[in-house]
């Protein structure tokens, strides 16, 4: 692969940020409910999957392994693919998968390694037993069927802000089971179930270095800056539409990867200033989306080493 694409990075942003934003919001609160099945059926074949209007959600949501190639992360979190993505097993010593039937638990061997080690960290300084591990990204990342407009290219998890429980969640339990929702119904403020806990949770996941940054409700982003304003990990939690079950850890680009596009990096400061007043401006608080709906992206939308991310075997 070459790093050609990383130059258009910018100008993909400015043509699809604002579609993006909106198809985030819409996707990303019912990504982390909506149930899924113990008895997934495989897709139907496509009947011409090189037409060129093909949406690329269709081709990405058949691919069932991952490509059998250098791990590569491929053009940005929103716009890209997975070159060598890896499962993260179902089980770990302080993990658990949800929603196995999605399929979405592959990603860059830096994201897998990086839930192996929070979900031990994060265990040790909640008192948790463990995290439920929701969506990560598909086999060959790309853009999903549902849910999501980010979590393409293998650098994107959802962790649920459930405690795992202490023993072994059956296959019903996983697909059915709900996260609990975290935010005040005013969406002002958490509900009285936050604990330290939970803070303690986040903490370990901003504290690694890997991370760029983790995406909240802003009514859990001013829980967090009741007891750790200042603290220099908060400038890593960033408010985001959503998140009100779940919260959303995006690592950095690897050193080594030449075709990963880069997000502008977090302002500075710890967050917890005007900008979070924003999030609970009546504008913001009780925007209702448009029901405009935006055409699906295409594989013209994606880098050009996606299709052979595609095509490999």
């Amino acid at each position: 692969m070459t790093g050609s694409h990383s130059r258009q990075g910018s100008r993909m942003l400015d043509r699809f940020g604002l579609a993006l934003v909106v198809a985030a919001f819409l996707a990303g609160p019912a990504a982390a409910q909506d149930k899924g099945t113990v008895d997934p059926k495989p897709l139907p074949p496509l009947a011409n999957p090189s037409d060129p209007k093909t949406p690329a959600r269709e081709l990405f949501g058949r691919a069932t392994n991952g490509a059998p190639m250098d791990p590569e992360p491929v053009g940005f979190y929103s716009h890209g693919c997975l070159a060598g993505g890896v499962e993260l097993p179902a089980n770990g010593p302080h993990w658990q998968v949800m929603r196995l039937s999605r399929n979405r638990n592959w990603g860059h061997p830096q994201l897998v390694a990086y839930i192996e080690r929070l979900s031990e960290t994060a265990s040790r300084a909640s008192g948790w037993p463990g995290l439920l591990i929701g969506d990560m990204s598909q086999p060959r990342g790309g853009p999903m069927l549902t849910g999501h407009a980010s979590h393409q290219i293998g650098l994107d998890a959802d962790i649920w802000l459930t405690p795992m429980p202490p023993r072994e969640l059956t296959r019903e339990e996983r697909e059915e089971m709900s996260a609990t929702m975290m935010v005040r119904e005013d969406r002002r403020d958490v509900v009285p179930g936050w604990t330290d806990g939970h803070v303690a949770v986040l903490r370990a996941a901003a504290e690694d270095p890997a991370v760029e940054r983790i995406f909240v409700n802003a009514a859990i982003k001013r829980a967090l800056c009741r007891v750790a304003a200042g603290q220099p990990w908060m400038h890593k939690v960033r408010p985001y539409y959503g998140h009100d079950y779940h919260f959303h850890v995006r690592l950095s680009c690897p050193k080594d990867s030449e075709n990963c596009t880069p997000q502008a990096p977090v302002g500075g400061g710890d967050g917890c200033d005007a900008s979070l007043a924003h999030w609970f401006s009546p504008d913001i608080l009780n925007w209702k989306p448009s029901g405009k709906s935006w055409p699906p992206m295409t594989m013209s939308g994606l880098p050009s080493e996606c299709r052979q991310v595609l095509k490999a075997k």
